[in-house]
């Protein structure tokens, strides 16, 4: 720790900031029968630790790591390339491979089974055991709650997707929505995904009308009136914000202005952008010097193969997607500069975390604009002329599904095989991090390779505020912290990783780490997902018994080429003995995929799942997952 952190840290100390932690304090007055006979007593108002930093975390939706020009992608990022170059790049820092666990996880710093969110908080995408409800429990409290009890305002924007459905209506109860861990105020959506145009859209504890304006830019704003009218009303006072577009989940939805700035820049094709893009991640220091390009994945068509019309809609599909992303980084780049502006990015400590897991395969094979609810992929033929018919809506506000082909999503997951939803592999799980301070970190944009997870944020920001974990959160005791501070990275780029394990579970698919090594195994219940993986029915049967592990020495071999599962059973044999424990410790059995949860209607006390009983908040994500046709909700 350097002086500063320390300096702050003993000031926490002193000061007994942990007083707050009990609601209401204990009286220490004198009560009589008069006044004369008494003695009043007041407690002592909570303030943050002498020079604490105000706290912003962005957290996006869907990105992949190679897409960003901020670490190698050709997608131009101008605010997220200067955050990074005047603070430090994680490379080795991983999501849960899906959005609710990723967000749960990261907000309570605590792992997902851990915290109740197995799945989702979604009717149709939950189920009743302790690891997979959906409810993260009052005894695994937010960063939102830690700090609003240490002197801090606490306001978030954009997307939540942690609140149960059959709790997300303006009735309440409120004790999942933002309102009920921690955050002051909240401007959003509950749910997974949205419209851009036509959010499902609440402020505080109730549902709000949209404006019509795309809603990066509304969620701008709203955050930036926050923090001016918290500054004005309490100059100095520090703030936590949490900044989560939807961006760039389905549906991608962005004005012609930025998308077509991106006219023929993909006309070459996916296979193209994975070299670029690979070339760039090298020559940069973001992946190692001899690393190999993963082989096109057997789903995906080369480029050459394809017909002029082909090729015409699925460039379209990637000049949206591209600018999308511009678009997200232009409007954090409006947050960043009324920060300076006011004089306070200073005293700012920012994280961004480009991608709540990796790029999506939920746009099937040939993309998607419009499906209906439990639509099925249509015969190629058929959904290329259907796309090709509709391509004029591709990022506009008709394109209510919008979301790119399978094979831009593993152009925008290079150096890694495979996407979103697969937490056996790097592709699903590995996201860049950019953490910038002025005033404490290295503004030199270097490089940490230190293994790191969405769980360690709150840890980190904890020790550079200068507070320690509460015991008891407003009456309800507390578990521990399970992720591990970064901190120690912050100056040194050599320091020897702290964070040794770590296990990862979505719809089946698992893996566990441990220092260096990786045992994982795919689960995809399906003929069609079994294809994605370059697997036919006949080589692997369907259910959890069937699934076969593979072992990677990610020191050597960091994108998981050579499966060493044959060369050492007894390391694999370790590891998967290590998954067990986890699977007990954190609550991950019985284990769940999504077909298991959905096609059984396991949920929802019996009653079968259709259209009349999913809620708003779920329908898009079913919807993308039943018409993409790859295994796993559209999340």
């Amino acid at each position: 720790m350097n002086k500063r952190l320390f300096f702050i840290a003993a000031v926490a100390v002193l000061g007994g900031a942990a007083h707050a932690q009990s609601d209401p304090p204990a009286f220490h007055g004198v009560i009589g029968k008069t006044l004369k006979d008494s003695k009043e007593w007041w407690a002592t108002p909570v303030h943050a630790p002498a020079g604490a930093p105000n706290v912003v975390w962005i957290l996006l939706d869907d990105v992949g790591f190679g897409a960003s020009s901020a670490f190698g992608g050709v997608i131009r990022t101008p605010t997220f390339d200067s955050l990074a170059d005047n603070g430090l790049r994680y490379t080795n820092f991983h999501t849960a491979g899906i959005c609710a666990p990723t967000r749960s996880a990261l907000l309570t710093g605590r792992n997902h089974h851990y915290v109740h969110e197995g799945g989702f908080s979604h009717i149709a995408l939950s189920a009743g055991f302790p690891g997979w409800d959906g409810r993260v429990p009052a005894n695994d409290g937010t960063i939102a709650e830690i700090l609003r009890d240490n002197g801090y305002s606490t306001f978030g924007v954009g997307k939540y997707g942690i609140t149960p459905d059959e709790e997300a209506t303006d009735a309440g109860p409120f004790d999942h929505w933002p309102s009920g861990k921690g955050f002051e105020h909240w401007f959003g959506f509950l749910g997974s995904q949205t419209d851009q145009y036509q959010p499902d859209l609440i402020e505080d504890n109730a549902h709000v009308t949209p404006d019509g304006r795309h809603l990066n830019d509304q969620i701008t704003d709203k955050a930036i009136h926050y923090i001016a009218r918290q500054q004005k009303a309490a100059p100095g006072k520090p703030f936590f914000l949490y900044y989560a577009p939807g961006a760039t989940h389905a549906p991608h939805q962005v004005d012609r202005y930025w998308s077509d700035q991106y006219k023929g820049a993909f006309d070459d094709g996916w296979d193209a952008f994975r070299e670029r893009v690979f070339a760039s991640e090298k020559r940069r220091g973001i992946i190692p010097a001899n690393a190999v390009l993963p082989e096109r994945n057997p789903a995906v068509p080369a480029w050459s193969s394809l017909s002029p019309d082909e090729r015409r809609l699925y460039a379209r599909f990637m000049e949206v997607y591209a600018g999308y992303l511009t678009y997200t980084d232009f409007e954090v780049g409006r947050l960043i500069n009324y920060l300076k502006e006011a004089g306070l990015l200073d005293n700012t400590i920012v994280f961004v975390v480009l991608g709540d897991n990796g790029a999506s395969k939920e746009g099937s094979l040939h993309g998607v604009i419009n499906k209906s609810l439990f639509a099925r992929t249509t015969p190629d033929i058929e959904a290329v002329k259907a796309n090709l018919d509709s391509i004029g809506e591709i990022g506009t506000a008709d394109g209510h599904q919008t979301n790119y082909p399978l094979g831009w999503a593993q152009a925008c997951n290079t150096p890694f095989k495979y996407w979103k939803q697969d937490a056996n592999s790097e592709g699903g799980t590995r996201n860049p991090l950019i953490v910038f301070y002025p005033r404490v970190l290295p503004h030199d944009g270097s490089v940490r390779n230190q293994y790191g997870h969405v769980i360690d944020l709150l840890p980190t920001t904890l020790e550079v505020v200068g507070l320690t974990a509460p015991s008891v959160i407003r009456g309800v005791a507390q578990d521990s912290l399970q992720g591990v501070s970064l901190a120690y990275s912050f100056h040194d780029a050599t320091a020897a990783s702290r964070h040794h394990e770590q296990y990862y579970y979505i719809f089946g698919a698992r893996s566990v780490y441990k220092d260096g090594w990786k045992a994982e195994t795919y689960h995809h219940p399906d003929v069609l997902d079994l294809s994605l993986y370059g697997r036919g029915a006949d080589s692997a049967g369907f259910g959890f018994d069937h699934d076969v592990w593979e072992l990677y020495d990610l020191n050597t071999d960091f994108n998981e080429r050579v499966n060493l599962a044959a060369k050492y059973p007894e390391k694999l044999a370790a590891l998967k003995a290590q998954f067990d424990a986890d699977a007990v410790a954190y609550h991950i059995y019985p284990f769940i995929d999504w077909s298991d949860v959905f096609n059984r209607r396991i949920h929802n006390h019996g009653t079968p799942v259709t259209a009349a009983t999913v809620s708003p908040a779920a329908t898009g994500q079913i919807n993308a997952a039943a018409s993409a046709g790859v295994g796993g909700a559209g999340h």
